[in-house]
């Protein structure tokens, strides 16, 4: 049986419907991508589903006490509290009377009375399981339940936010574009965790790496229908392509008819006399049925300002050093930089990729060495947090800036018909941002950046927010940019399909350059890195119960080596065959439970398997550190 049936579910927001009828099964144990264009309406079927919204007709039918938990693409405003009381929120009222007594039983001076009072409520609704149910997730998911969860770094609140969604124990997890202000370490760790977790799960995401690594089917929302697919991606755009090719030719062929039958009805007296009265009634229904014709969304058309070229050499920067505190973020840097050259940049959050950005365009002043800017430098930059957008402008004024052309492809465009290009209605595109979805305004934003001639292009996580069609055409106007490209993004594929060479931030304020994109730098890195991210290669093809990010803080100086003991040099020689056979076998796991056939055996046994994954994963990690111990010991 499923656990959740959508019936000739509809819904609109004003204008066509959203949601059209459609219908969805959601089975035990599968993960559903769900994908579409922005404003196809992939949110809102979140919401329908975990009864945020009413359907304007149809029913949303649940398995009898199956539970449903979101994870929403935007950190609420309300959270807020150490990470206990925010994890503990998503049970409810328990979950504030759980939080209470933690807070109480940990004061410096314990008021008895109180601590006496939320412990009756707690036992009168037998909560003690789920607090242990709370700090269980906590230890899960790696979270310290005493932090504050203002301090957090948005991948690690998004964490936070993920175990608030998991400690209900849903059978049914939606996701909204979890990978978003998440780094690659992040994306990797949470790759493996959703894998292993035995729940159904439904997602929304631009990261097709990601997509393809979890999703067993694929469900796309076009035009307010609903049309499931096998996961596998690179099937998916195939028969798609065929489809929309079929559409096309039917729909041609349709209006080939209409326009026959219209010369028909125009014809002359004698031709009206003899009129076929079951001729007319059909045109009719087919002028009714062309009416309701919706039409597929155009794509984004990109073309860029044209500039001169620069000077050979853009950037040249020797012996650059720069600290925030104690946290030393970049150090003896010697780089050189060619026109021409797609450069990404790679590392966890807080490691220092804008600061490194911000120091080669001059933009902050380095604390040891020089920056040289070659000659004839034009610079566009792509703001993460689009601070380049007023918010008091909109959408055409932000673009404009009191012009009414903008030169772009070499000729001459009225900023109307620019911003049309990147799908805004000249209704929208006078309508305040602040009315913009996230989509919306990355769109506004890429139309910014593309009117201003340049010939140095600066992208810091242009991704987010993108659907994949305008990520692919983004791919493949980056790869004809004639000019120099400096690009920060968590986004693996994107990385791989649009840089070089990359420059990673290894920790310590090491910055190491390597030929290639992502997949490249994977394959490059030295052991000392490997052993550093270890936990987030792991995790790449296994599922881990927990695993702590890697670090960003500044290595300290290496203790004196000493030579290790007989029985220590033995442990160490042996390792990696050991890490190698681990590796082995999480494999194994892992592809067992992408099986279609694997949520159909006995609950026992997949409690067994995910048991053994993750006993396996705890002992790889653990000889990783073990590894790392040994060989800063001496080995």
């Amino acid at each position: 049986m499923s656990l959740l049936n959508l019936i000739d579910v509809d819904y609109s927001v004003g204008g066509p419907l959203l949601l059209d009828g459609v219908n969805l099964a959601i089975e035990a144990g599968e993960r559903i991508a769900l994908i579409g264009r922005n404003g196809a309406g992939k949110s809102t079927l979140l919401r329908l589903i975990d009864g945020t919204l009413q359907p304007d007709d149809g029913e949303v039918r649940r398995a009898d006490g199956a539970r449903v938990a979101r994870l929403e693409q935007e950190v609420p405003a309300g959270a807020s509290g150490d990470v206990w009381d925010v994890v503990a929120g998503g049970l409810g009222e328990l979950g504030a009377w759980l939080a209470e007594f933690h807070h109480l039983s940990h004061a410096d001076v314990v008021d008895t009375d109180a601590l006496a009072r939320v412990q009756s409520r707690i036992e009168a609704t037998d909560g003690w399981a789920l607090d242990q149910r709370v700090t269980e997730t906590l230890e899960r998911l790696g979270l310290d339940g005493d932090a504050v969860f203002d301090r957090l770094s948005g991948g690690m609140k998004r964490r936070v936010l993920l175990a608030r969604a998991l400690v209900a124990g849903p059978d049914i997890l939606l996701l909204d574009e979890p990978t978003n202000h998440l780094d690659i370490e992040a994306i990797d760790w949470l790759e493996g965790f959703l894998k292993a977790w035995p729940g159904a799960l439904v997602f929304i995401t631009h990261d097709r790496r990601f997509l393809r690594s979890l999703a067993t089917r694929i469900v796309e929302i076009d035009r307010g229908q609903l049309t499931s697919w096998p996961g596998d991606w690179a099937n998916y755009v195939r028969r798609r392509e065929e489809r929309l090719n079929a559409e096309a030719q039917e729909q041609a062929r349709f209006d080939k008819l209409l326009a026959q039958e219209e010369v028909w009805i125009r014809q002359g007296i004698k031709a009206r006399r003899t009129r076929d009265e079951g001729r007319v009634r059909r045109l009719e229904q087919m002028r009714v049925e062309r009416g309701q014709r919706r039409e597929l969304q155009g794509n984004v058309r990109m073309a860029m300002a044209q500039s001169d070229a620069s000077g050979r050499k853009v950037i040249e920067a020797k012996g650059l050093g720069f600290a925030h505190g104690d946290q030393v973020l970049v150090q003896g840097l010697d780089l050189t930089i060619m026109r021409g050259d797609r450069i990404g940049l790679i590392g966890p959050n807080g490691s220092g990729k804008t600061t490194l950005l911000k120091l080669l365009l001059g933009e902050l002043a380095p604390a040891r060495g020089e920056v040289k800017q070659g000659s004839n430098l034009q610079v566009a930059y792509f703001d993460q947090y689009r601070a380049t957008l007023r918010e008091d402008w909109n959408a055409l004024e932000n673009v404009a800036e009191g012009r009414d052309r903008v030169e772009v492809g070499g000729g001459s465009k009225h900023v109307i018909g620019y911003l049309q290009d990147f799908l805004f209605t000249p209704e929208r595109a006078r309508a305040p941002i602040t009315r913009l979805s996230g989509g919306e305004r990355n769109r506004l934003l890429l139309a910014k950046l593309f009117a201003q001639p340049s010939n140095l292009l600066v992208m810091d996580e242009p991704t987010n927010d993108l659907d994949v069609e305008t990520l692919e055409l983004l791919e493949e106007l980056l790869a004809d940019y004639p000019g120099t490209l400096l690009l920060v993004s968590h986004d693996r594929d994107f990385i791989d399909n649009v840089v070089t060479s990359t420059l990673v931030m290894e920790g310590g304020g090491r910055v190491g350059e390597y030929v290639g994109g992502y997949g490249d730098w994977l394959r490059q890195r030295p052991v000392p890195v490997a052993a550093a991210t270890a936990t987030a290669t792991a995790t790449a093809t296994a599922p881990a119960p927990a695993v702590t990010p890697v670090a960003t803080a500044p290595v300290p100086a290496a203790p004196a080596r000493r030579k290790l003991s007989y029985k220590d040099a033995r442990e160490l020689d042996a390792l990696p065959a050991r890490i190698e056979a681990m590796e082995s076998r999480l494999s194994e796991l892992t592809a067992a439970m992408s099986e279609p056939d694997f949520y159909q055996r006995d609950a026992a046994s997949a409690a067994a398997h995910a048991s053994e994954l993750g006993e396996v994963q705890a002992a790889l990690d653990e000889a990783y550190t073990r590894w790392g111990e040994l060989e800063d010991s001496g080995g």
